[in-house]
């Protein structure tokens, strides 16, 4: 007679729901996708809410080593410089004063706001709010300069897709073939086979999506590819370092089956300011040739 119990839910290598997880970053990439497409700044605006989300995490991670974090204005500041780096980008007569003045105000804010508090720690505390501006808000807001490229939706696109496309292929062959750690004081269950699987994948989305989406040399979407395997690696084992400095597995559970928003942002937050860079540099060596 068949047992009516459903038994486990299946888990990954690293005890997370495989299920959940799945559905969870179907659903993501399904709503960073279709507003891509549809509606650009809509993507920058989620971003922002994901970046002031992950910004708190960061802060209340950061909290377990006593480190009193401002998390109002590091969590807001980090938000407004996503946003107001991309409206910048769309207004160049006042563009680099308004991006560079909404960094220089967070900032400020950081700094004064955490004086109420007094001298003791101020020096640590200021820093690490600091920190935060820096690691999510500058290097997100990369991705909003992306999009006021000319057709930097579809270039946008493309990157987040070969990130993906690392993530998977890591996993695939690192859960499968995966026995010579890249990091293991860091990230022990991260092998050199899910490197090669990362590598793979990613060059095979982005080399096709370089071709055929953006109408664009086959090599640019492999040095692309690459560049985001790489970049995308070095951002997630930082984030790891972070967590096991704090002492944690996951900076929160808000995402079923990934952890907190931190374990979606850690690979983007370092891959797209070296996308923007990618697609800036094609366009100029464009331009450059024409004149």
């Amino acid at each position: 007679m068949a047992s009516d119990d459903p038994g486990p839910e299946r888990t990954s290598r690293a005890g997370r729901n495989l299920s959940a997880a799945l559905i969870v970053g179907i659903a993501l990439f399904a709503v960073v996708v279709a507003a891509l497409f549809l509606w650009p700044p809509g993507v920058v605006l989620l971003l922002a809410l994901l970046v002031a989300l992950g910004a708190t995490e960061v802060a209340h991670a950061l909290r377990r080593v006593d480190m009193n974090v401002t998390v109002v204005p590091a969590a807001v500041g980090a938000a407004a410089i996503v946003l107001l780096t991309y409206v910048s980008a769309l207004t160049t007569a006042v563009g680099p004063v308004l991006r560079w003045g909404v960094v220089g105000l967070a900032v400020i804010w950081c700094l004064a706001w955490r004086m109420t508090r007094g001298a003791q720690g101020y020096a640590r505390d200021a820093a690490a709010s600091i920190f935060i501006l820096g690691y999510l808000g500058i290097l997100a807001s990369f991705a909003g300069l992306t999009i006021a490229l000319p057709n930097g939706q579809w270039q946008l696109a493309v990157a987040f897709c070969c990130v993906v496309a690392s993530d998977t292929g890591g996993y695939i062959l690192g859960a499968t073939l995966g026995k010579h750690p890249m990091a293991p004081k860091i990230s022990p269950k991260k092998t050199w086979e899910g490197m090669a699987g990362s590598v793979l994948l990613a060059s095979i989305v982005g080399i096709l999506l370089t071709v055929f989406v953006l109408q664009m040399p086959w090599w640019l979407g492999l040095v692309l590819a690459v560049l985001m395997v790489v970049f995308g690696t070095l951002g997630d084992l930082v984030e790891s370092l972070i967590k096991r400095d704090v002492g944690i597995k996951d900076m929160s559970s808000v995402l079923p089956g990934h952890g907190g928003i931190m374990e979606r942002l850690d690979s983007m937050l370092f891959a797209m300011p070296v996308a923007y860079l990618v697609f800036f540099a094609y366009l100029w060596w464009q331009i450059s040739s024409v004149l």
